[in-house]
């Protein structure tokens, strides 16, 4: 990494531009509401911009929000994903939401937990859909949520020997189930 935070240097320091590998552009979105994180994130996939990651917490000056990275590099095409959140402090309605995301194209790329205004504490999953994806292989999604760790191992094993993947974790204080271990894995539909 030395050796291209260097190369980079010396060429901004020549008076050169930036190497294509350096030129990205990152928009950070920072809101108390889901329903606007989605909005915005769907506004910035309008100009180019990608998913990056997600944070739940408690910022400086926001108070409780949802931090979202987004990146765009020069060869971005505008337009080309879409984005859906899926927040919920109920382990039933999230797998319902994960699974009708899926049918409807949209893959898993992040989860945090948040205490929102409104819903109290939730279990956030941002979902993105690439829209110039010809035929992509259909997704059953499957939640675990428990309060241990020796019952997620084995219902781990379980969704591993049925050919689920895991994609993604959380832990934390959540309306689901107090302090629990959310865990999101999915498998092509056959």
């Amino acid at each position: 990494m030395r050796s291209y935070v260097s190369a980079l240097a010396l060429t901004l320091a020549l008076g050169g531009t930036a190497p294509a590998w350096a030129q990205v552009d990152y928009l950070t979105i920072a809101t108390s509401k889901t329903s606007t994180t989605e909005k915005e994130m769907n506004e910035a996939a309008a100009d180019g911009f990608r998913f990056a990651g997600v944070m739940g917490g408690e910022t400086s000056f926001g108070g409780s929000e949802v931090v979202t990275v987004m990146h765009r590099t020069p060869d971005a095409e505008a337009g080309r994903y879409a984005y859906r959140l899926l927040a919920t402090s109920r382990t039933s309605t999230m797998q319902k939401e994960l699974q009708a995301a899926g049918d409807a194209g949209y893959e898993y790329k992040g989860q945090t937990v948040y205490n929102s205004l409104f819903g109290g504490r939730e279990v956030v999953v941002i979902l993105e859909r690439d829209r110039a994806a010809g035929d992509r292989p259909a997704h059953e999604y499957l939640l675990l949520a428990t309060s241990k760790t020796s019952t997620l191992q084995k219902e781990l094993k379980e969704a591993g020997a049925a050919g689920y993947e895991f994609v993604g974790l959380t832990v934390g204080q959540t309306a689901m189930g107090g302090s629990e271990i959310v865990a999101i894995l999915r498998r092509v539909r056959s």
